[in-house]
């Protein structure tokens, strides 16, 4: 059986070196392989099939039938990797937090152990009759995170 392991070993060095990194890979019970890749730039489409080609040319479908899908992470996908959390330093996200809250706002900052989101929001001070633009920054830990993913705008 293919493994992911094994197509991560086969394509990492590669990847890294070309200046983009893997966000995941998947191996499916039907033998459907996914490949995500990313790059700070982004990712060209040829550069996935370049990926995809090396990948067939070293797996045998004589000895196990398998489909593939090399590609870049969709638009609104949850990030998987720390290097994606970075590349959108300065971007507008969405953070789902294990307690069910969610947050909207810039991301601002990440370290090795979590990242902070700036969120403005509009909020009626107590004995005021108008709304006031309120600033909060909030500091989330990794692990205390279901799902940040990019908030487009349009």
């Amino acid at each position: 059986m293919i493994g992911s392991t094994q197509i991560r070993t086969l394509i990492e060095d590669k990847v890294a070196g070309d200046g983009y990194f893997v966000v995941d890979v998947e191996v499916k019970p039907s033998n459907r392989i996914v490949v995500l890749l990313d790059g700070d730039q982004g990712i060209p489409i040829v550069y996935c099939v370049g990926i995809s080609r090396m990948i067939e040319q070293e797996l045998d479908r004589e000895t196990e039938d398998f489909e593939l899908e090399v590609s870049s992470p969709g638009i609104g996908q949850p990030f998987k990797v720390h290097r994606q959390f970075v590349k959108n330093v300065g971007r507008t996200v969405e953070v789902v937090a294990k307690s069910g809250m969610k947050y909207r706002g810039e991301l601002t900052t990440v370290t090795e152990t979590g990242f902070v989101v700036k969120e403005e929001k509009m909020v009626k001070p107590e004995g005021k009759k108008k709304k006031e633009l309120q600033v909060y920054e909030h500091t989330f830990n990794f692990e205390d995170v279901k799902s940040v993913k990019e908030e487009l705008k349009f």
